[in-house]
């Protein structure tokens, strides 16, 4: 029967167990805790790309097994917001794509976006994190060539805020079960 060793923590996964010996021979990084903080930042890079993605579920679901809520947010936020890095880098470099058939935003959005950039500021990235034209945020940045550090740190404080609010919100309802 496999025994968890100490790199595993000994915290039950849906990932295998460590062999007889107790000696993963697999290394930290093929551990449960590390496998599951991975498919977190996956799903949270991926969501804030261009692709359809939602890192709130496995947010959630990683916090229903038990998970570290401040190591989740920390995650969850870094893969969100290197996620928006992509859009930046987008928007700051391949723009002269945009008649393509296969460019993601439409002109209208991107002119929608660009009114709304030069209205409000750089601090509109503060609301990158919405489901609906928070990837357009991201991407005008990047045509609007702001500096990388402060997409970083607003884009960050969003995004962080964002999962940090689902997680209170999640530990409260845990609370009233």
């Amino acid at each position: 029967m496999a025994v968890p060793c100490s790199g595993c923590s000994g915290i039950p996964s849906i990932w295998p167990t460590c062999p007889p010996n107790g000696h993963c021979s697999a290394g930290w990084w093929r551990t449960p805790i590390v496998i599951e903080l991975l498919v977190l930042f996956g799903s949270a890079f991926l969501a804030a790309t261009l692709l359809p993605f939602y890192s709130e579920v496995v947010l959630l679901v990683q916090l229903q097994q038990g998970g570290d809520p401040y190591l989740l947010v920390l995650v969850a936020t870094l893969g969100n917001t290197l996620g928006g890095v992509v859009n930046w880098g987008l928007g700051r470099y391949l723009l002269h794509f945009r008649d393509r058939r296969w460019f993601y935003f439409s002109a209208a959005q991107i002119e929608r976006s660009q009114r709304w950039f030069q209205r409000y500021g750089f601090w509109t990235l503060l609301l990158s994190w919405l489901p609906v034209g928070g990837d357009a945020l991201t991407f005008i940045a990047g045509v609007m060539r702001v500096r990388l550090w402060l997409f970083l740190l607003l884009v960050g404080l969003g995004k962080g805020a964002r999962y940090a609010v689902l997680v209170i919100l999640y530990s409260s309802t845990q609370m009233l079960i």
